[in-house]
């Protein structure tokens, strides 16, 4: 009774370990989106000043305020 009792235990792990779910996202939506997220990290800063060369170090200490 104690060995049909751990078969039956392993046998319905196994069967619930063996569940998939798919999911599947529209391609035309997630092309959109994909585009939308390339284009907000490609976009240039609004700045009048011009960026620094590639590899200049970089002052991200707050602006001196003038009096």
């Amino acid at each position: 009774m104690n060995k049909n009792l751990i078969a039956l235990t392993v046998g319905s792990a196994m069967l619930v370990g063996c569940v998939t779910i798919n999911i599947y996202f529209p391609a035309a939506a997630t092309e959109k989106a994909a585009d939308k997220i390339i284009d907000e990290v490609m976009q240039t800063p609004k700045s009048d000043q011009p960026l620094p060369p590639a590899g200049a170090p970089v002052d991200n200490a707050k602006p001196k305020e003038t009096k």
